[in-house]
């Protein structure tokens, strides 16, 4: 479709003002968030003093920061892995013309209306150690004094307590990746299936050979969305647990908030803001410019 220079004139124009919004309100409070990150800014009141590299330094050797990043490797991994192997499981189901597919369908997606804080006090009674599901344990005899998200016990440098975390988190996104999941598998051809099948193929050849490698891109995109939901977690741990004792359940926007908010040490938050962008960035640029690439 040909468009005149007036067009394009115009449509500059329109964009002028969401142009200078964007750049005023995220990469203008990005820069200040640095510039604030190699200050001394230790108190309410503004000290914009040059210190360099102090503050990441000082969070560098910070226990409670290395605890932070382990605990977000480590409920990254096994989020995604529960999400997107769930979720391919469940889409399966209902794709081979499971009875009720309706019904489950919205079952699957009715958690992933609810907000991480809705998710986070529900689970956080289901996991409470005095009720929930320990008393449900006991009501059939068990011996049930796990402490879930209180224990303080780790395998590894994995505290056992984000197991209640990562429940629940995947719990609210399994619906999200079976819908893409789903939406993949509808887009493939039937014929395609039946050669298969008609050539000899079972079942288990028919997903390994055919059908995940024809969603691998729903997979790959759902592992980017999971990966930065992961990444910048707060409201889910917020809501549920908290920092935990030892901070077996903390994570690095935990750590953030109560050094910004709470502390007052506005630049050492700004250092941990600044490391959380650059996690977020090392998920998210690789996929946009692969997609770059392939447009």
């Amino acid at each position: 479709m040909y468009c005149s220079q007036k067009d394009k004139r115009l449509a500059v124009i329109m964009l002028i003002p969401f142009l200078a919004v964007l750049f005023l309100f995220v990469y203008g409070f990005i820069f200040w968030s640095v510039r604030v990150s190699f200050s001394a800014w230790d108190s309410i009141l503004p000290d914009m003093t040059w210190v360099g590299l102090r503050n990441y330094q000082e969070l560098m050797g910070s226990l409670r920061f290395k605890t932070d990043i382990l605990n977000t490797i480590y409920f990254t991994i096994f989020f995604i892995a529960i999400c997107i192997i769930g979720g391919f499981i469940l889409s399966y189901l209902l794709f081979v013309n499971l009875k009720g597919e309706g019904f489950f369908r919205t079952v699957y997606l009715f958690p992933l209306s609810l907000s991480f804080v809705v998710t986070g006090v529900l689970w956080r009674w289901i996991f409470n150690p005095e009720v929930g599901l320990n008393a449900l344990l006991r009501t059939f005899g068990f011996k049930a004094e796990f402490g879930w998200f209180t224990s303080t016990y780790s395998i590894a440098g994995f505290n056992v307590a984000l197991i209640a975390l990562i429940i629940g988190a995947s719990w609210q996104y399994l619906g999200y990746t079976m819908a893409m999941f789903l939406a993949g598998l509808r887009g493939i051809d039937d014929q395609l299936i039946e050669s298969a099948q008609i050539d000899g193929a079972g079942e288990w050849a028919i997903i390994t050979r055919i059908i995940l490698p024809i969603i691998k891109p729903i997979t790959f995109s759902a592992m980017i969305v999971l990966g930065h939901i992961s990444l910048k977690i707060f409201d889910l741990a917020y809501a549920m647990t908290g920092k935990g004792p030892r901070f077996v359940t903390d994570f690095p926007g935990l750590f953030m908030f109560e050094t910004t908010f709470r502390g007052n040490h506005y630049a050492e938050g700004a250092a941990i803001s600044i490391v959380m962008l650059l996690l977020v960035a090392i998920v998210i640029v690789p996929y946009l410019a692969s997609s770059l690439k392939e447009d």
